[in-house]
């Protein structure tokens, strides 16, 4: 059986060999054993029920969370010369009806369909009089109320399949679970654990970076100049930072696109397929975009924003890089980020466990932040998969940083916190560490403790980011929701006694490249684009990156050679197998002496300057006492410009004397203000104070304090 898998696999798809986990699942569903597959994105999960679908006699039910997906999944089947259809909410009447006839009649071997729609009994019924061997539960992880993207629709999957009475067998797929939600989909599909298929979470052509501390549109924006040619997701938290960012970036001239849950329904259509058609190569989008996306040229994925979960993450990442290809996956951090996230899940979540839940994973998420062990591992050892060895190609991997012994700096602030009873968080720690003048201190008499301003060379952010490091290597360990409190931990309390000694290595600056594709490259991207444009399908569709990138390397010269190419099977090689071989021959005749170049990833470069000079200037002005408007009209600048490079000067550590800014009663005045409105927005802020207490002052206490 297996050997007519492997030969439909070349017929159809054009590979050679399956790819790890697909044969164990190919083989369990030949033999009739109800099966669950747990591999990661881009790991060839479709193709683990699309070949025993083409193998078993009837047609194949495909369960799928999202409209998307299943056009997506159907146009690509067709392609292949697979009759494959779908039946949603997209459909009249009278097409729903037709397609049902068509199913009837025999003439398409995959039927994708919503789970909500098993809830009719008129359809079940219909079902009923189909030769059904096989049922694939896609996105499986919806199955459970612990998982990041809980359907109660889900739930009734195997009550309606096990009306049919055909019996078929069910294969669940998902790429991201951890080893709760696989077994509540073990549990809730009646699978027995020895056909669970785990290949490992692993995407090797992955690079996984995080950046701390720089300023995110400037650093987005050198990012997708520098790799302008190539298709990237930007995903944000929140449909106002889309829309801003969008606006900047658009104003800068580059290709991009938006997608959020307040746009229209025509509006989302028209940008998903503006993008997956490679009209526009960015889109900027809140976590509503990608789920059955299958782009497979995505070349980066940039997290504006730290994510709600690892999950969520983790899947978000993974549209980068589907066909193969080196890939990168970057993550901007602002500890107020966490604030952002931390009232989404307080907004949306009632329930006490699974709100409690929620902040676990946000807190998961925050310690991957601040780890300094290797990422990939630390994403492996989330979803329960224990390795031995780092990944080699992170950017905490590839750091080589010498560490520094910050052990006496660890007892400093475990020793305030049980000074401090234990009883608080991060914010009021590091204030009484850094000597701050804060209403509360005072008032609880923080400041007679002798821990009081032992650490006053730092700024307050500088020790909270420290704090964060403590609890990503277990030293602190945290607890509460919302509003948490830190406690020292055995391993902590080890540190202390003098029994353990801490390290850390000074704060990264790393940014990422994506390789430079040759001219020969381009030139088949070119044709890819134009052949797609005259189909009307995404430009993927007709072939991979990694298809092309294979080309690229040899050269194929005849049909045979072409079948060769990784992702080119029979009905490819027939429908654009001479157009290409011929695009070939053309490039090398024009360019005798092209040769093939492959660039890797590396973990840093040098980025531009010219902000960061700037700033340093006006500080070094303000620091010869020189006003905010004098400087402005020295430099030819505005104000708001100049006070945003003294913000930054603050923010980086470089100013500490925040009496500059404004004394201990106008302090005083906007930290009531800010307990009465919040601090998300500045306007609100400003109205509840005297009108002498500027804007430029309100940044500033924001800094200080953390939430900006």
């Amino acid at each position: 059986m297996i050997t007519e898998a492997k030969q439909v696999l070349k017929q159809y798809f054009g590979y050679d060999e399956f790819r790890d986990g697909q044969e164990s699942i190919i083989e369990y569903i030949l033999d009739g054993k109800n099966t669950v597959g747990i591999m990661p994105t881009g790991g060839g999960k479709s193709l683990c029920y699309q070949i025993p679908a083409l193998m078993l006699e009837g047609v194949t039910l495909v369960i799928s969370p999202l409209i998307s997906l299943m056009k997506d999944q159907v146009d690509s089947l067709i392609h292949q010369g697979i009759p494959a259809t779908y039946i949603n909410s997209t459909l009249s009447t009278s097409e729903v009806e037709k397609r049902m006839e068509e199913i009837s009649l025999g003439e398409f071997k995959l039927v994708y369909i919503a789970p909500e729609r098993l809830e009719s009994f008129g359809f079940v019924r219909f079902l009923n009089t189909l030769p059904i061997p096989l049922v694939a539960v896609d996105e499986a992880h919806c199955l459970s109320q612990w998982g990041h993207d809980f359907r109660p629709s889900y739930l009734g999957i195997y009550n309606a399949v096990s009306q049919l009475q055909t019996k078929p067998t069910i294969l669940a797929l998902t790429a991201t679970a951890t080893p709760q939600v696989q077994a509540d989909i073990l549990h809730h599909l009646h699978i027995p654990d020895q056909y669970k298929v785990l290949t490992g979470f692993q995407r090797t052509n992955l690079f996984f970076q995080v950046v701390k501390g720089e300023d995110r549109k400037r650093w987005v924006e050198r990012y997708v100049q520098k790799n302008h040619q190539d298709s990237g997701i930007i995903y944000c938290a929140t449909r106002k930072e889309v829309e801003n960012l969008y606006v900047f970036l658009e104003k800068k001239g580059l290709s991009v696109g938006k997608y959020h849950g307040g746009l229209s329904d025509t509006l989302r259509q028209e940008q998903q397929e503006a993008f997956l058609n490679d009209s526009i190569n960015i889109m900027i989008a809140t976590n509503a975009f990608g789920m059955g996306i299958n782009k497979s040229n995505v070349r980066y994925v940039v997290h504006y924003q730290i994510p709600k979960n690892m999950e969520g993450y983790y899947q978000e990442a993974g549209r980068a890089g589907r066909d193969g290809v080196d890939s990168e996956c970057v993550l901007l951090f602002s500890p107020q980020d966490i604030q952002t996230q931390r009232y989404i899940i307080d907004q949306n979540i009632v329930n006490p466990e699974l709100h409690e839940n929620e902040m676990q994973k946000l807190r998961d998420m925050i310690d991957f932040v601040h780890t300094e062990a290797c990422l990939q591992n630390y994403i492996l050892d989330y979803f329960g998969e224990l390795v031995d060895q780092s990944c080699g190609n992170c950017s905490n991997c590839l750091d080589d940083r010498e560490s520094e012994d910050v052990t006496k700096e660890t007892q400093m602030v475990l020793s305030c916190m049980m000074r401090m009873n234990e009883r608080f968080g991060t914010s009021l720690i590091s204030g009484v560490l850094t000597g701050s003048k804060n209403k509360k201190i005072l008032e609880w008499g923080f400041d007679r403790l002798t821990t009081y301003g032992l650490m006053k060379d730092l700024s307050q952010k500088e020790v909270g980011l420290f704090i964060d490091y403590l609890i990503s290597e277990g030293i602190i360990q945290v607890e509460g929701g919302s509003f948490p409190v830190l406690k020292v931990s055995s391993k902590g309390k080890e540190v202390l006694m003098g029994e353990r000694t801490v390290s850390r290595k000074v704060q990264p600056t790393v940014s990422a490249i994506i390789p430079n594709e040759d001219g020969l490259f381009q030139a088949l991207r070119a044709l890819r684009k134009l052949i797609a444009d005259s189909e009307g399908v995404p430009p993927f569709v007709i072939f991979s990156d990694k298809s092309l990138q294979d080309m690229c390397v040899k050269i194929p010269k005849t049909s045979e050679e072409f079948l060769h190419v990784s992702g080119v099977g029979e009905s490819k090689m027939e429908r654009y197998g001479e157009v290409f071989i011929r695009e070939i021959s053309a490039f090398l005749e024009a360019n005798p002496d092209h040769q093939v170049e492959v660039v890797k990833p590396t973990s840093s470069r040098k980025t531009n300057n010219s902000d960061t000079a700037s700033y340093l200037i006006s500080y070094a002005l303000f620091k010869d006492q020189k006003g905010i408007k004098d400087i402005a009209k020295e430099r030819g600048m505005s104000t708001a410009t100049i006070e945003n490079h003294i913000i930054r000067t603050y923010q980086e550590g470089i100013l500490d004397d925040w009496s500059i800014l404004f004394t201990e009663e106008e302090e005083s005045l906007i930290e009531e203000a800010v307990s009465k409105v919040g601090a998300d927005l500045l306007k609100p802020i400003k109205e509840e104070l005297p009108k002498k207490i500027s804007y430029f002052q309100i940044k500033g206490f924001l800094v200080k304090n953390g939430q900006n």
